[in-house]
């Protein structure tokens, strides 16, 4: 088992791409007086009609057209807002039309009378304590932690598994605002060192910097430019490897030539060794990890498409010379784990819901042998932990633990304490010990303690929530797309909500990211309210596995927003939700697909909640690491893949002379995975265009990216607003429960 493994789901949220839900495992975003009377308080009203003669007279921040038109493949592409791409901070003309149209954004919130009601209501919901899964190195368990309203989570130790913790790293000290997060960390194999990655503002890029346990102190050790990183020690401590770009050239919005690098303690970055790059293939993304026994390093490089290639390095040669075990990207592959020269790995090779396999590396030419087949359902993650293979599966997104003995036999399964997602399982192989967690849509996430002798578990740690989760009724459906396809959806709701509701439908569909079930505080702010939350696993996840990511991909991302609209016809057909009353969200790519459902069928949603979208398909590859994206969304350079994203790229396709629905985009002034001139470029064109009398709004962070590290406030802050906005055009009526 890898000292540093990650899950495949894991993995995926690593993705370039990302998304910042608390499908992730940190939870979202939270006065408990009146909980059970919000419960049971349900007021419903007519949304469009009333909602269009109370709204204020809004007018927007005049916005500067240019003269920038291009002519690509025969046909003449107008960019008049070519100029808000540029960068808020340098740019004082894009900065004064951030201010001004925050300016006008907040005077229309603040017309809204649930905004104050929801904001305190989710500060309560956050109100709880989370925490990690353990990481047990050194007989030392390392776990993260937050309070409840903390900003940032906090990294702690314990000397023993039930001992009292104590605090190692609190990034709520580094910033006033907040803004600074610790984002990834690793323990060394001894537990005398955390190194430890530093986000601040909620950017991509990252400083590393090493701590010692015992005593406290942060060492002289600093790395810069670290970007899509893991932090690998090595098993004697005297150094880690990590992943970073060149240092980016000033003004230069992208980012290439990601490679692999080993840091010894207490010697300047200079120094550091590069052990894998790729300079042929500029675009790769290289993560690193470490086999228990601390002779291998592996190295996962991707360009984002549906596979990967798998290099090993043998730490006990000389020259650490790295050996290709896998030198194209047709598949995806895992490293589990070893004994000795023999690797356990997961593969799509011949089996597009993965597979567990061998291959002994002691041979020039390694066979691949089968372990586990390919299953019914899809095989999610895999750890070698006390002797035994452990293994989840996904079926009909829901999740299932098998054990097998290491020649690949079935040996019972992992309880769970109910229908939903869990995770971990990280050990050594050993140690019985090993940890998960588990999470539901009405099930806070709890963190078990597993012994892989007896199958059992035990509760380590289970937080307490002030609202009662016995009133939230989850189920799942499942509806006909547009082709026939059976898509699942998850419709989440108070138990006394029977007849229609206004609606909250929400999806990502890209980069093979499923979306288990899993508790969502922000939206159960909605729910209680008397509004239904309905999640549609859309085809471009990896919830049917392979096929279900490429169903949704390049040429066939049409199928993501037709899963999409069917999915609101289906909530209305079914008297779920009212006719006027549909509210959609989306975030990142899921951004994306709010942008293209409007377009295409803008009557059937009243509202729309497009968040740090990707909105100009034909530029999209021009900044930061849009290059990366080209192998789920395709090139706008070739000119099949340039016809099929102006089909539906957000920001070209927006149809004057049709109404549509009210719409709140939210983005952030520093978010460098999706820049905000995407959502900048697609609000001036919606507000230019005769759309209809809804508000077509923007809403824009400060000191914020695209949304890992994000403070809980800020969180808080933005959900409120959504919230509200989204209540006032669905006909949700909040109360306060007074």
């Amino acid at each position: 088992m890898f000292k540093n493994s990650k899950s495949r789901q894991e993995a995926l949220k690593f993705n370039l791409f990302g998304f910042r839900l608390s499908f992730q495992k940190i939870p979202l975003r939270r006065t408990a007086l009146f909980a059970l009377a919000l419960l049971f308080t349900t007021h419903f009203a007519s949304a469009c009609t009333d909602s269009t003669a109370m709204m204020p007279t809004i007018t927007y921040p005049k916005t500067k057209q240019v003269n920038v038109v291009e002519k690509r493949f025969g046909q003449t592409i107008a960019d008049p807002y070519r100029w808000l791409e540029n960068d808020v901070r340098n740019d004082k003309e894009v900065a004064a039309w951030v201010e001004a149209q925050n300016k006008v954004t907040n005077a229309y919130l603040n017309t809204l009378p649930g905004r104050d009601i929801f904001r305190e209501r989710l500060k309560q919901l956050y109100n709880y304590e989370r925490f990690s899964i353990p990481v047990k190195n050194g007989g030392r368990y390392f776990y993260l932690y937050n309070s409840g309203l903390q900003n940032q989570q906090v990294l702690y130790v314990r000397d023993s598994v039930d001992s009292a913790g104590r605090v190692l790293i609190d990034p709520n000290t580094w910033a006033i605002d907040g803004a600074i997060a610790l984002a990834e960390w690793s323990a060394s194999d001894d537990g005398k060192r955390v190194a430890y990655a530093v986000q601040d503002g909620g950017t991509d890029w990252r400083t590393i910097r090493v701590l010692d346990v015992n005593t406290g102190k942060v060492l002289d050790d600093e790395i810069k430019w670290a970007r899509f990183t893991t932090i690998i020690w090595t098993k004697d401590g005297s150094g880690f490897f990590y992943s970073r770009y060149p240092e980016p050239k000033q003004g230069d919005a992208s980012v290439a030539n990601h490679a692999v690098y080993f840091h010894a303690i207490s010697t300047p970055q200079a120094q550091d060794r590069q052990i894998y790059a790729t300079p042929d293939q500029p675009n790769m993304l290289h993560t690193s990890d470490i086999t228990e026994d601390g002779r291998y390093l592996t190295i996962v490089s991707t360009p984002l498409s549906l596979g990967n290639q798998l290099t090993v390095v043998d730490l006990k040669s000389a020259d650490w010379k790295p050996r290709k075990l896998v030198d194209n990207d047709d598949n995806r592959w895992y490293l589990i784990g070893n004994v000795g020269t023999k690797f356990f790995l997961m593969t799509t090779q011949d089996a597009p819901r993965y597979k567990m396999v061998t291959m002994d590396i002691a041979t020039a030419d390694p066979v691949i042998r089968d372990v586990v087949p390919e299953q019914d359902s899809v095989l999610l993650s895999a750890s070698l932990v006390g002797g035994r293979l452990l293994i989840s599966y996904m079926t009909d997104v829901k999740t299932s633990v098998r054990r097998y003995t290491l020649d690949g036999k079935a040996d019972g399964v992992v309880k769970l304490p109910g229908i939903g997602a869990a995770g971990g399982f990280r050990g050594d192989q050993d140690d019985p010990e090993t940890f998960f967690d588990f999470t539901s849509f009405n099930t806070p996430g709890m963190i078990y303690r597993y012994d892989v002798a007896s199958n059992t578990a035990r509760v380590w740690a289970q937080p307490k929530v002030v609202i009662d989760l016995s009133q939230i009724a989850v189920e799942q459906r499942f509806y006909k797309s547009k082709d026939g396809t059976r898509v699942p959806m998850f419709i989440v709701r108070r138990k006394d909500v029977t007849s229609p509701a206004p609606t909250l439908l929400f999806a990502y569909g890209g980069f093979g990211i499923p979306l288990p079930p899993t508790f969502l505080p922000g939206y159960l702010g909605w729910v209680e309210q008397g509004g239904v939350f309905a999640l549609a696993n859309i085809r471009g996840g990896s919830e049917y596995g392979k096929a279900w990511h490429e169903a949704g991909r390049r040429q066939n991302k049409q199928n993501v927003f037709d899963d999409f609209i069917a999915a609101g016809e289906y909530l209305k057909a079914q008297g779920i939700t009212p006719q006027d009353g549909l509210a959609i969200q989306g975030e990142s790519n899921g951004g994306l697909l709010i942008g293209a459902v409007v377009n295409q069928r803008p009557g059937l949603f009243a509202a729309a909640l497009p968040q740090v979208g990707v909105m100009d398909m034909l530029r999209f590859d021009q900044f930061t690491s849009g290059k990366t994206w080209v192998e789920e969304f395709g090139s706008p350079a070739r000119e099949a893949d340039f016809r099929n994203l102006l089909s539906y790229s957000p920001y070209h396709n927006i149809q004057s002379g049709k109404a549509y629905p009210a719409i709140l985009a939210t983005t952030a002034d520093t978010d460098d995975r999706v820049v905000p001139g995407h959502t900048f470029k697609y609000v001036a064109a919606l507000q230019a265009a005769d759309i209809g009398s809804k508000p077509h709004l923007v809403r824009i962070e400060t000191r914020a990216g695209h949304g890992a590290g994000k403070p809980t406030d800020k969180i808080i802050e933005e959900t409120a607003d959504m919230w509200a906005f989204a209540a006032h055009w669905t006909g949700l009526n909040v109360g306060d429960g007074k």
